[in-house]
């Protein structure tokens, strides 16, 4: 009986290198794209937010004032809720940002928490004069919900206390039973939930303070 031969197994051969180059041009030119288009209609919610002072405003009004079309909004975003999210994302980056800075001024550790702290709480607090309906009306709003989205939005703020608890931890601060991560989040939540419901100052003659916020904070986790 014949042996049977068997025919080689054919690979199908790579993407030439000259295909695989333009895909990858115009992916990257579809992203840069949608980015412009996602910061038009960001920055058109903005304005609108800032000129009103509050967040009652339609997708229509955004799109007239983004100078794009209604079929693009939604190409991009589910709805308002949507939007109203991603400009509380990227409000809450820029605040980390604006912590990060100003914290990392100080030099020892739980002066950078102070800072934090203090700026955390002047963020979170509600203030008709500031004009943060992203923070003083969306945020409850989404905290009940959406609990995840608000946790996913949170994340970069949760990262830069969890680090800053950490140089505490290493400089023998932070005490022994608490784990930075839990410390960062106790703490980032207990200013937040303070700061809005402490009230405006005009309404409460007695209002909390960040500094006994901070007091309060520090007695937990820092060692005495």
């Amino acid at each position: 009986m014949a042996q049977k031969t068997e025919l080689p197994v054919i690979m199908p051969s790579e993407e030439p290198a000259w295909k695989q180059r333009a895909v990858e041009r115009s992916t990257k030119a579809a992203k840069l794209r949608a980015e412009r288009t996602v910061m038009r209609f960001l920055d058109a919610a903005h304005l609108i937010i800032t000129e009103k002072g509050g967040t009652d405003f339609t997708v229509q009004e955004v799109v007239d004032r983004s100078r794009q079309s209604l079929r693009s909004f939604y190409q991009h975003f589910g709805g308002k809720h949507e939007l109203l999210l991603a400009l509380f994302e990227d409000a809450l980056r820029r605040g980390t940002d604006q912590i990060r800075a100003a914290a990392y001024d100080q030099s020892d550790p739980l002066d950078q928490l102070k800072v934090a702290v203090h700026l955390l709480f002047e963020l979170s607090r509600p203030d008709p004069t500031a004009q943060r309906p992203l923070f003083s009306d969306f945020a409850p709003q989404l905290l009940i919900s959406h609990p995840a989205e608000v946790k996913v939005a949170h994340a970069p703020m949760l990262a830069l206390f969890t680090e800053m608890m950490s140089h505490a931890e290493a400089a023998g601060h932070l005490r022994s039973s608490l784990k930075p991560r839990r410390a960062a989040a106790l703490t980032m939540e207990t200013v937040m939930f303070v700061a809005r419901s402490s009230g405006v100052a005009d309404e409460n003659p007695h209002p909390i303070t960040a500094d006994e916020v901070w007091d309060f904070c520090a007695a937990g986790f820092a060692k005495n």
